[in-house]
């Protein structure tokens, strides 16, 4: 079925709807027409997670690379800290031979 046959379909029900009260007065009448509507808000419904999901796909390799580069940012940071703890570690131990040899 095509989008017209179905939109058509759809301006019918509504129609029928508005016109007389067969909706009412008729279970079969009823279920076909909220069969239809509710086909036609799952397949509304399946276009928009389609397009989520396509946009999600768009956007997540470029999050996903910038969250590495920031690891990676993170992980050099913390080694330059590391060496930077490591060397004043050595200068307070020279310091304080520098400060032992001067009391004596």
């Amino acid at each position: 079925m095509t989008d017209m046959e179905k939109k058509v379909m759809v301006r019918l029900c509504a129609k029928i709807l508005s016109e007389t009260d067969l909706y009412d007065t008729d279970m079969e009448v009823r279920n076909l027409i909220d069969w239809i509507c509710v086909s036609e808000q799952i397949k509304s419904n399946n276009n928009e997670i389609r397009s989520l999901t396509g946009e999600y796909k768009r956007i997540e390799p470029d999050c996903r690379e910038g969250v590495r580069a920031q690891l990676e940012r993170m992980k050099s940071l913390c080694k330059e800290r590391d060496s930077l703890y490591e060397k004043q570690n050595d200068l307070k131990g020279q310091k304080q031979k520098i400060e032992r040899a001067l009391e004596r």
